[in-house]
């Protein structure tokens, strides 16, 4: 069967072989409840807590501080939600790139009382640490900004927001769904720096969907989103998914062994990739900041990204015109809006995201399958004038 190189990894990753020897068991003869007394539920449960400490030790946090959810999406709104339910109304600041799972969760507690204010970014999509100090001035409640953004691929100074927030005295939670495999993270030292929450997602980093979780300081009183039998210490209950929480534990340990190897070697091939590009007159979004070192955000002049995408398909390429998990909007990227970039040269953005089984020969195909689509693409716009 025909497979298209794969070149969509921040939507997600392929499931990694060893996570998939590891969940297999719990697919098949393992198939307990881990809620239950005798020993099919006592495996389980074991099954769970195991990986609440591979993903607690990818991290540097106390498995106590890891609570499993269905998803990334899931685990911003209990943060958002659950705070917001345990406070009075008062002021939310999200960055203006904030994927959806975070904007429209804040838009919702805008309407039961809530003020939101977006933090701007700069034209490399990095927040803007002026418009930041005037919201903390007005002492934000709850403040979210995201360590790597799902499109730019743009790293935020996490730290040094977070600090700069702690004289608001709220809580301050990072979406680090991105970066999970491809940066460093230390939940220790983000948490002495002021940030007391960020989101994991297992399917960003060779771990299966349907498992994430919210990384939490335990001072940070919250209502559950989900309420039942009090699973995952009263904020998540349901049925734990065991299969994919032992995948995302496997997943975990893996991104730990890697991350010191990987990014470098993914960074290579996105210099290669970014040379090719260079002779097609590309924009590349972000390309002044720190950015993940798979992600590579570019638009070309008077070329549709949808359509370019589409033809990239068809030539065995998978790539994307912005987040997966807003494709179905034709609207230009909110992110690339926010940075200032035109309508017109937003509609042309397209996203490479590499991951660890692509080579350099993939690169270097899909650099000269792009050229040609755009020849041709160029071409039939000249035919039209």
């Amino acid at each position: 069967m025909f497979q298209p190189v794969y070149l969509d990894h921040n939507a997600t990753t392929p499931l990694d072989p060893a996570v998939m020897a590891a969940m297999l068991p719990w697919l098949e003869s393992q198939f307990g409840n881990a809620s239950s007394r005798h020993e099919y539920g006592r495996a389980a449960r074991r099954a769970v807590d195991e990986a609440r400490q591979q993903v607690a030790a990818t991290v540097n946090a106390h498995p106590t501080e890891v609570v499993f959810t269905s998803g990334g999406s899931e685990a911003n709104n209990l943060f958002l939600k659950g705070a917001a339910a345990s406070l009075k109304p008062g002021l939310l600041a999200v960055s203006a790139i904030e994927h959806p799972c975070i904007l429209k969760p804040a838009a919702q507690l805008a309407r039961s009382g809530w003020q939101v204010r977006a933090v701007a970014v700069d034209a490399a999509g990095r927040a803007s640490f002026d418009d930041f100090a005037d919201i903390v001035a007005a002492r934000p409640s709850l403040v979210s900004i995201m360590l790597a953004n799902n499109e730019t691929g743009v790293v935020q100074d996490i730290p040094a927001l977070a600090t700069a927030a702690k004289a608001s005295g709220g809580w301050f939670h990072s979406d680090a769904v991105q970066a999970l495999g491809k940066l460093p993270l230390d939940f220790r030292a983000l948490n002495l720096a002021g940030v007391h929450a960020i989101t994991l997602s297992a399917h960003k980093a060779g771990g299966p969907k349907g498992a994430a979780a919210l990384v939490l300081d335990k001072r940070v009183e919250l209502q559950p989103l989900i309420a039942g039998g009090g699973h995952e210490r009263g904020l998540r209950s349901g049925t734990e998914n065991v299969p994919a929480i032992v995948g995302f534990g496997a997943a975990a340990e893996l991104a730990a062994e890697r991350v010191a190897e990987l990014p470098r070697r993914l960074k290579a091939l996105r210099q290669r990739l970014e040379s090719g590009l260079g002779g097609l007159g590309v924009r590349i979004f972000g390309a002044g900041a720190e950015r993940l070192p798979n992600t590579t955000y570019f638009a070309l002049p008077d070329i549709d990204g949808e359509t370019l995408v589409g033809k990239l398909d068809r030539a065995g390429f998978a790539v994307a015109s912005g987040a997966a998990c807003s494709s179905a909007n034709p609207e230009p990227s909110h992110v690339l809006r926010a940075m200032g970039v035109a309508p017109e040269i937003a509609r042309g953005a397209v996203r490479v995201s590499l991951g660890a089984g692509n080579s350099e020969s993939d690169i270097d195909e899909f650099i000269n399958a792009l050229r040609a689509t755009v020849g041709r693409l160029q071409g039939l716009t000249a035919l039209a004038v």
